[in-house]
């Protein structure tokens, strides 16, 4: 098997970290994490961590050093990672991202879509037990990712997607499936 750069990609809700975990758990391959930019840069502003701090951090940082500032800084964390025949990448954002990733790695980056129709994720987000939304606050963040992150670009273009509608084990036959044809180029 060739090294694989593999991002798994879904607006909020959509079961990223689920599909992560469950593939950690199958090849114990490293990850890194958008996200973790984020929240060092809420860490070094002193800003509570929330929707809408986090909202405007994500936001900031993208004006202030362009919509490559996440990408980037995450190539960078993967090039540093030794010894690791293939890394997962949690929550590329933006099309401009995938571009850049696609530059950088070529055919070997690949991208999983995690696909859950909005009223489903509306009740995962709503009812999750660590930083839950409003209905609101979903439908907010779904279209500032769209609109402002561009984010719907690389869902569109991923080489798989996996469809988390039902319950855990049909996501986790999906995932053996696409695991199964990954691991065997």
């Amino acid at each position: 098997m060739k090294k694989i750069i593999l991002a798994v990609v879904g607006l909020p809700g959509a079961g990223k970290t689920e599909v992560m975990e469950y593939i950690i758990k199958k090849t114990s391959w490293p990850k890194v994490y958008f996200g973790e930019i984020t929240f060092d840069e809420m860490k070094v502003r002193g800003l509570d961590v929330n929707e809408k701090n986090e909202r405007e951090v994500r936001e900031d940082l993208r004006a202030k050093f362009g919509l490559l500032v996440y990408a980037k800084r995450i190539i960078e964390k993967i090039k540093n990672i030794s010894g690791a025949q293939s890394i997962l990448v949690e929550s590329l954002y933006s099309w401009e991202e995938y571009l850049e990733f696609k530059k950088e790695f070529g055919d070997s980056f690949k991208v999983l879509a995690t696909y859950a129709s909005p009223d489903t994720r509306i009740k995962r987000l709503t009812n999750r037990p660590i930083r839950p939304l409003k209905k609101e606050e979903v439908i907010s963040r779904d279209y500032s990712q769209i609109e402002n992150l561009h984010q719907a670009g690389p869902i569109a273009r991923a080489d798989f997607t996996v469809m988390n509608e039902g319950g855990k084990e049909d996501m986790y036959r999906q995932l053996d499936t696409i695991l199964a044809e990954i691991l065997s180029n």
